[in-house]
Order: C-alpha cells, then structure tokens, then sequence
C-alpha cells in the first residue's frame, strides 16, 4: 500500500466550506482503487486524537480530490467500494466516520448536522437519505429510478432496521458501531451501509436526514451488470452465510452445471464424432474443468477476477487444485464402497462431497487468493 497526500476540501466539524482544487498526478490514482480518509479536528479534539474521519473511495475521480488535509491510501491488487471503505475507517482513529462518494453528488454541507447529531448521543448512525421528505434525486432516467427502487426493497428485506434509503453511500456513524460491526462484515461489492446494518450484533439507533442527490461532476457511473451481482451476492451473504458461505453455493452450483456440460460433451464425442470412451471422458472432463474456471471467476470470485496473464496462471492452479480434488473423490468413494459395503450412490456423493470442498477451500486460497 502506497500512503500519499491529496484530497479535498470538505465542510466538516471545523466548518470548513466544501469544493475541489489542486491536483494528483495520472501515474499515481489513474486506474487504481483508493480509499481516501481526511481527518478533521475540532479544537476541542485535538488532545483526545481526531473528531472525524471522512472516507472518499475513489476510482479515476482525482480531479475532485485536492487538499493536502486529505490522506491516500493508494490500493494495490484489491478492489472493490465497501472493501476500500473499511479500509478507510481502520486507517483513522477518528471517533466518528462518514462516507461520501467523490463524484460530488452527495451534499457535504450536511455533515457538520451529521456530527452534531451523533454527539448528542441519541443515534448511532446518521444515513443521508434521498427517500424520505425533503430528499430527491435530480436527473435520474425511469429505468435508472426503477431499478434504485427494486435495490432498495431487496436491501430492506434483510435489515433488521427500519431504512428508506439503505442504498444510500452518504452516511455517518459512531466509532464504537462500526467496531461492533467490522468483524462481521462481507465486504462485498459497492453498498457499505447495508453491510454495516446486517452485521451489527446490535440494532442499531438510526436518523436519516433528507438531502437532494447531485448530477455527477466528474468520472463515470460504475453501475454495471458485476455491480449488480455483486450487490445480490452481498444479500445472499447476509441472509444465508452465517450457515453457509455463498461463495461456496456459487461454487457448488457451477460445479454442477460443470457436471451436466461434461455428460453432454462426452455423449457428444461418443455418438456424434466416435470417440472411445477413455478419450470423450478426458475431453469432456477438460472442457469442463476450463468452463468451470470461467464461471467462478466471473460469478464466484467476480470481486478478484483474474485478467490477462494472470488468467491463464489462475486456470492451470485451478486445473491441478481440480485434479486433486479428482483423486480425492475416488478415493473416498472407492473406500465407503468396498470397505463399508454402502450403496453406490452414497459412496459417490460422499467423493463429490470431499471434491467439492477440496475445490473451494484450496482454489480460494491458491487460485483466487487475496493479493
């Protein structure tokens, strides 16, 4: 990690009024995900450490980051905005954290009444919403508002607070929320806020504040189909992975499809081009194994998808992981069938069992592995 100074300047606890100057150099920011913390200080802070941290995760937006209050902390090999925002709230020892995007469409004149209202200490969370009175959003197409108001149903579904805005990226809570929650979190995709809600060990006080939600200023919309998935693998992450990991549904399910495209393939080799068994069997089995890969690492691992060269690496681990595995497979299920006298169906969903997690646990950690 690469630690540098930038940043904007941001209405916060010192009432410092908000905008955009300076400038980054394109070698240092372009192409790469930061996660942006400015540090502001009231004068009554200054003896017990920083009042509040702002964390901005940008990607591409250094033309509205521009302050020298502004500390970087330049991401290499990660991606990901919940994951950069956490990031972002360990790197400060702030008593209490906001998260506002960098494209300038959140209203940063609000954040000195955020403060103001968590110190009172009846919330634990100030959510800037754009759903309740007094909110709204300006320039929004209907496909773009109709597809924000599905999210949000989704996203309220498996909140145990009552939000009319859990999509929202423009919040602030107290530090000791965010320690409660941290352990817990997913850290999947774009939507921090609902992380942080479903995670909390406790129900958390929450206010939400109307503000009006800007056109973007600079940089581009990052709402795309991987956004998208991302944002239901979270939700599947907080309803289901504390009985079972999703990641390990998702690989599961693909490795089923993997077993429907290695019977075709090799009926396919055996009846059509007149293969030998032996041969259609590797054929298929091959075939299966890359399209395996290929889904994982778009569906499963869409948040660390391999690119360029270090896809074909992660598809030869993936191969020899597989092969492995294989063996494994056999072997149980030549042990439980001779040795215990047990059907055969058993004995092969008891191989395909010890396959299946071999697979996952050591693909995770070899072909996919955290950088």
């Amino acid at each position: 990690m690469n630690i540098g100074t930038t940043g904007t300047s941001i209405a916060s606890a010192t009432g410092v009024p908000a905008g955009a100057a300076g400038a980054v150099s394109k070698s240092e920011v372009s192409q790469s995900e930061v996660s942006q913390s400015s540090t502001a200080t009231s004068s009554a802070a200054i003896t017990g450490g920083p009042t509040l941290a702002v964390v901005v995760p940008c990607l591409n937006e250094r033309d509205n980051v521009a302050d020298a209050r502004v500390r970087l902390l330049h991401r290499i090999g990660r991606r990901g905005l919940s994951s950069a925002c956490i990031e972002g709230a360990q790197a400060s020892t702030a008593h209490y954290i906001a998260v506002m995007d960098a494209d300038l469409q959140h209203d940063e004149s609000l954040l000195p009444k955020m403060l103001a209202t968590l110190k009172a200490g009846e919330y634990d969370m100030i959510i800037g919403s754009r759903y309740v009175e007094g909110g709204g959003v300006e320039g929004w197409d209907e496909k773009r508002a109709g597809g924000s108001r599905i999210a949000t149903r989704l996203g309220q579904a498996i909140l145990r607070v009552d939000v009319a805005d859990p999509m929202s990226g423009f919040f602030m809570l107290r530090r000791d929320a965010f320690e409660g929650a941290v352990r817990r979190l997913s850290g999947m995709g774009f939507k921090i806020l609902i992380d942080i809600l479903a995670s909390s060990p406790r129900k958390l006080r929450v206010l939400e504040m109307p503000y009006h939600f800007r056109p973007r200023q600079f940089g581009e919309s990052k709402l795309d189909a991987q956004v998208v998935w991302e944002y239901l693998m979270l939700l599947a992450d907080k309803a289901i992975g504390h009985i079972v990991p999703v990641r390990f549904v998702l690989f599961s399910l693909v490795g089923g499809i993997g077993v429907f495209a290695t019977l075709f393939v090799a009926w396919l080799c055996l009846h059509v081009l007149h293969t030998s068994f032996d041969l259609a069997q590797t054929i298929a089995t091959g075939i299966a194994m890359v399209g395996n890969f290929a889904l994982n690492n778009v569906l499963t691992y869409s948040d660390r998808r391999l690119k360029g060269w270090r896809f074909l690496r992660g598809l030869i681990s993936f191969v020899l992981v597989c092969s492995l595995g294989a063996a494994g497979n056999v072997g149980v299920a030549h042990f439980i069938f001779h040795e215990t006298s047990s059907s055969w169906w058993l004995a092969s969903l008891a191989g395909i069992a010890v396959g299946s997690v071999w697979n996952y646990a050591v693909s995770s950690v070899v072909t996919w592995k955290r950088s």
